[in-house]
């Protein structure tokens, strides 16, 4: 009684029953002919080895290729700029915006000078001469697209 359930709710069921007592699905006496099969241990059937055949590879055609493209070479059409120049330019006279110009990020320095009044770009470039000062040259030649020279 255990194996049997009802296909609808899941409830056991009693092999004889043609109705579910708890949902009360009708049973055929054909699906309980196959919970009864499911249930008999089915033959194990072993395979045999199968012959594996291997195929060559073909030799791989290297022209019309394009050669990998390495960080360097990617960079190779930004201008070469000093890390420590524009750490030096932003610390001393980045309120006015020089370090954004030597840069070459003419609005942002062109801005900077606008409000040169305010001594809010002077505070600013302070902390970005420090930041250009403490970090890699990777990374400040990826923020600024220039090669660190």
């Amino acid at each position: 009684m255990a194996g049997y359930v009802c296909p609808q709710c899941g409830a056991p069921i009693d092999p004889t029953a043609t109705e579910c007592e708890y949902c009360g699905e009708k049973l055929s006496v054909r699906q309980a002919a196959q919970q009864l099969q499911s249930q008999q241990p089915q033959p194990i059937y072993v395979q045999q080895p199968q012959t594996v055949y291997v195929q060559q590879q073909q030799p791989v055609n290297y022209q019309g290729m394009q050669p990998p493209v390495y960080a360097s070479e990617a960079n190779a059409g930004w201008p070469v700029k000093s890390k420590v120049t524009a750490g030096v330019l932003a610390l001393l006279l980045g309120g006015f915006g020089v370090h954004k110009f030597y840069l070459g990020k003419i609005g942002m320095g062109i801005l900077y000078l606008v409000f040169c009044w305010t001594y809010i770009p002077a505070l600013v470039s302070f902390v970005e001469g420090i930041i250009y000062l403490c970090s890699s040259d990777e990374n400040f030649s990826r923020k600024n697209h220039v090669r660190v020279g």
